[in-house]
């Protein structure tokens, strides 16, 4: 009876810590899906998983007290933390119970082409400034990989969609699992059943701390490049940003900043056309001479990683389909999606390599005239540093629930006091994010290196390798000869194309860093 009264009050502690994190993710859910999306839209989606989590541990918690109180056997303490961590089905008795509390909450749904406008974000956000620079290292080649890197992306997506569901003992197709974390956890089940959701959480929280460092490097790289006149160095102005940037670690919420990022992405889709149309006023003087059947085997590998980074939104594909009004539609949504981004990544990035051949440089607007650069590369820093929040915030979440607010199983002491505000200690690792952040900045000042390295670390292994692992160990039996095939032929691919680019990128920034600390 003891042991049962101090499980509900930990209960009831647990969710009142919680609370401003679930009111929160239940405002991602209303909001987060029309405003604030954008590349960084992964952190959002995977708030609400938190979120889902969280309820469906309580709500277990809740069953199995219930379940010891009648006299029933109690459960392993395997068991309690497999299905605390939501990486397991409800038990029968208790299923349509939970199930009902969790669907009641009246989230409202969204329609294919809300998630489409969601998934086009996130591909077409503004990390395609960097996609001429890939045609510089890669020629026709390079043109060929955006068009595979959208195919396979495109697959990948589906696959993982399909390893949410699993047949009943009816023969009905039903939703077992809820995030890409559930996914891993799963494939890793019954001997580790957390091992697959920290890999892929760890996974995550690099890709949103090295977009966090990408905003940053881009920041201090336009407005230098915009002002060579001023005696202010690339790197006095990643710390202008940095400083501006610092209120980041006092967020509470973030629907204000996500309303200035939709009209940011209103505005960056409509630099892309400004740009575009710039390289077509010049057509006449287009290199076609200069795009050759040719690949500079040193900084190739860099591009793939680069052309891997810009088609990353599986991590939040998972709680976009759950929250479509028609799931059904899912896959003819991913299909015109990846086509229009594949088309229009294409172009962008031809007709700018045209326009400035062996010119063009790793941010694609510093080719740009002085008379117009300064004024595109503004609104360009303005949608940086007001996107910035967004990926930190996410990866903000995933640090503290993972290290400080896990239960008995949490490496550190609760990062939030009893009433639920941030401890001076957590602000304090809140603000060193930030500076952290801004360190690598300036150490490594190559975007293009770091997006590389990105991509061929975490983008490759979401996208590519963990999707396709993930389809074959769970659904190995179902699959036909050439599901199988494709498959293994891209976890293959991906995963030459990953060490591959990894190391090439790794090797870069160690080169980078040397130099920068020689200066």
């Amino acid at each position: 009876m003891a042991t049962l009264l101090r499980s509900k009050i930990s209960n009831v502690a647990t969710s009142v810590s919680h609370k401003s994190q679930a009111k929160m993710s239940g405002m991602f859910a209303r909001m987060g899906f029309q405003a604030a999306t954008d590349e960084e839209a992964v952190g959002f989606a995977h708030c609400d998983d938190l979120d889902m989590e969280h309820r469906q541990g309580l709500q277990m918690d809740i069953l199995k007290s219930e379940g010891s109180e009648e006299g029933g056997e109690p459960p392993l303490e395997g068991d309690i933390h497999y299905q605390r961590d939501g990486t397991g089905p409800l038990p029968p008795s208790a299923s349509k119970e939970a199930c009902s509390e969790l669907s009641g909450q009246g989230k409202p749904k969204i329609t294919a082409w809300e998630a489409g406008w969601n998934v086009t974000n996130a591909i077409q956000g503004m990390f395609v400034l960097g996609l001429p620079y890939a045609i510089l290292h890669g020629g026709y080649l390079g043109l060929f990989l955006i068009i595979f890197a959208a195919v396979v992306c495109c697959y990948t997506g589906k696959i993982l969609i399909a390893c949410l569901y699993e047949e009943n003992e009816d023969g009905e197709i039903v939703r077992v699992r809820d995030s890409y974390v559930d996914i891993a956890n799963a494939c890793c089940a019954p001997r580790f059943p957390t091992l697959g959701g920290r890999i892929v959480n760890v996974a995550q929280i690099i890709e949103l701390v090295m977009t966090c460092i990408l905003y940053v490097v881009v920041s201090g790289n336009l407005m230098y490049n915009s002002f060579p006149n001023l005696p202010v160095s690339q790197k006095s102005w990643s710390i202008i940003a940095t400083a501006v940037l610092l209120p980041c670690a006092f967020l509470k919420n973030l629907k204000a900043v996500s309303k200035f990022s939709l009209l940011c992405t209103l505005a960056h889709f409509v630099i892309n056309i400004l740009v575009i149309a710039y390289c077509l006023s010049r057509a006449r003087d287009w290199a076609w001479d200069k795009v050759k059947f040719y690949i500079d085997v040193k900084k190739f590998p860099i591009s793939i990683g680069i052309i891997v980074f810009s088609y990353t939104s599986q991590i939040f594909l998972p709680s976009l389909e759950g929250n479509m009004q028609n799931p059904k539609e899912f896959h003819c949504m991913m299909n015109w999606t990846h086509i229009a981004a594949c088309i229009l990544k294409g172009l962008f990035a031809l007709v700018a390599y045209l326009t400035w051949a062996d010119e063009t440089k790793e941010v694609i607007t510093d080719n740009l005239p002085s008379t117009i650069r300064a004024v595109v590369n503004i609104f360009l820093v303005a949608k940086a540093l007001l996107s910035y929040p967004l990926p930190f915030f996410a990866a903000v979440e995933v640090l503290e629930r993972s290290l400080f607010q896990d239960g008995n199983r949490a490496f550190f002491p609760n990062c939030y006091g009893g009433d639920g505000r941030l401890k001076s200690w957590g602000l304090t690792l809140r603000c060193a994010l930030v500076v952290f952040t801004l360190l690598m900045a300036i150490y490594v000042p190559h975007f293009a290196l770091l997006m590389g390295l990105t991509g061929s670390l975490t983008g490759a292994g979401l996208c590519f390798l963990l999707p396709s692992l993930f389809h074959l160990k769970l659904l190995w039996r179902k699959l036909l000869w050439h599901h199988v095939f494709f498959d293994v032929a891209i976890f293959v691919i991906g995963g030459i194309c990953s060490v591959s680019g990894f190391i090439h990128s790794l090797e870069g920034l160690i080169e980078a860093f040397r130099t920068n600390a020689e200066d």
